[in-house]
């Protein structure tokens, strides 16, 4: 489906995260996890790149949230103004979640919490009863988006376990401190091999993440794999 977006409502997440919310137009289906295809205008050139959808399919509104990088498409996007149109095609892919596995293990790194973000609202609002645990990965507190929002579902939903991991944390920090490792998840997802698994973040990360699961035996078909193409 291709449609004008109208922009109503612009949420900061972070110092360079930004949600960008805007009309659902009837008949637009999605699945929690997939991308639309974003085009904006910047002196008269058309600019498109895929951005994860961070709403939850049973809002009554779409989400983007996009990582603010000083690039022409970022600017373009940081300068809309409520009430500016753009266009939208889609959905697209494959990283999705309606409730038909038991057990979950979602791995983000940075801005691809976006898919993990849209499946844990899913799940929350729809009462799914399937067991979620989140590894975030970030460098720093600041850099964590969404975190009043997870910890809010996580109060609400006795399915969903999430756990962040900084990589440049300072001296206050008290949780993980280090990458994703074999150490982090076998303390924090035990059952691991009784999970699929739904890694989405920068290229080498999600390298080093499978590899980590390829030597813990993890099987290739329980993993679910997107690189994140908006970093």
């Amino acid at each position: 489906m291709k449609f004008d977006a109208t922009l109503i409502d612009v949420i900061t997440q972070t110092h360079d995260v930004k949600t960008f919310r805007f009309n659902k137009p009837e008949g637009f289906y999605y699945l929690a996890g997939q991308y639309i295809m974003v085009s904006v205008c910047a002196d008269g050139n058309i600019l498109k790149k895929p951005l994860t959808i961070s709403s939850s399919p049973l809002d009554d509104f779409l989400e983007f949230t996009k990582k603010l990088t000083g690039h022409e498409f970022s600017n373009a996007l940081n300068s809309l103004e409520i009430g500016d149109s753009f266009t939208i095609e889609g959905p697209y892919g494959n990283l999705t979640f309606d409730g038909e596995y038991d057990k979950i293990a979602l791995i983000s790194g940075g801005i691809g919490i976006t898919p993990m973000i849209s499946i844990c609202k899913y799940c929350t609002a729809k009462k799914i009863p399937s067991d979620i645990v989140l590894i975030a990965s970030n460098k720093t507190e600041d850099d964590i988006a969404f975190r009043a929002e997870l910890e809010e579902m996580e109060s609400r939903n006795p399915h969903l376990r999430v756990v962040h991991t900084l990589t440049r944390a300072d001296e206050s920090w008290k949780g993980h401190r280090e990458h994703i490792c074999e150490s982090m998840i076998l303390k924090e997802i035990p059952d691991y091999m009784e999970r699929v698994f739904y890694l989405c973040g920068p290229p080498g990360m999600i390298k080093s993440v499978k590899e980590l699961l390829d030597e813990m035996h993890v099987p290739k078909s329980m993993m679910k794999i997107e690189l994140f193409a908006g970093y």
